[in-house]
């Protein structure tokens, strides 16, 4: 069982999506995300099955990551963030946003 220690190493900030690719020949749709998670940590690469939003949607869409994972391949991208999400009723990801655009880029979650 984890403890609030461990839950403590993880650094989850706000992020902005910045960039959306649909990344081809990959077993399931998916994208890289490129977020910006402010000045101290930048802008990471994120990828998701994120196939609810369309770009637009996802663009300047403000989402929770962690940013202090070691990177983790998904096919051909090196994934340097944990977008997180929760799944809908289709099992299909709903990205967790805060819910108010007044949140901070960089914002640790507290």
């Amino acid at each position: 069982m984890a403890t609030f220690d461990d839950f403590k190493k993880l650094d989850i900030l706000v992020g902005k999506i910045i960039d959306v690719e649909e990344l081809p020949n990959a077993k399931y749709t998916t994208h890289k995300l490129t977020i910006d998670f402010g000045n101290e940590v930048g802008k990471k690469v994120s990828g998701a099955r994120v196939i609810r939003y369309t770009k637009d949607q996802l663009i300047g869409k403000l989402v929770l990551g962690v940013v202090n994972l070691p990177p983790r391949q998904i096919g051909k991208l090196s994934s340097e963030s944990l977008t997180l999400g929760v799944p809908d009723a289709n099992k299909e990801c709903i990205l967790i946003s805060p819910d108010s655009v007044d949140a901070v880029i960089g914002g640790k979650l507290c």
